[in-house]
């Protein structure tokens, strides 16, 4: 399987890609190419940056005990803010679907014990945010 024809396809992997650049190249120029998904694409990486403060509070609320996102892997950072992103805005996806895709796209971009505890971070995070907010 051709790892780069797979990530193109993947949203969440383009939504990491153009997050990462916002966030840690200040020369970055948010653009978004053709694709399928693109609105649900633009919703996720805009609303991530605009709603930037919101969701740093939502995650030290959640989490402060457990974890300093700043002490994350820059990548992981991407991936909890733009998660925390869906799990507040956009309720009709559910959290196991958010969760897997996510999972899914970071085989691109950290190993697999990465992944678990990226699982567990999300599935954490997911219980409080959901629950909370319902």
């Amino acid at each position: 399987m051709n790892l780069q024809y797979t990530s193109k396809k993947n949203p969440r992997v383009i939504v990491i890609q153009k997050l990462y650049g916002i966030y840690f190249n200040k020369d970055e120029i948010l653009s978004f190419p053709k694709h399928r998904f693109k609105k649900f694409i633009k919703d996720v990486v805009k609303g991530t940056i605009e709603r930037d403060e919101v969701i740093n509070d939502e995650i030290s609320n959640h989490l402060n005990a457990d974890l300093n996102l700043k002490k994350l892997d820059k990548v992981f950072q991407v991936i909890v803010k733009s998660a925390v992103f869906e799990f507040l805005y956009k309720p009709k996806i559910s959290t196991k679907i958010i969760i897997k895709e996510y999972l899914r796209a970071s085989n691109f971009f950290v190993d697999d014990k990465q992944t678990k505890y990226l699982n567990a971070l999300l599935d954490k995070i997911s219980k409080k945010i959901r629950n909370s907010n319902e």
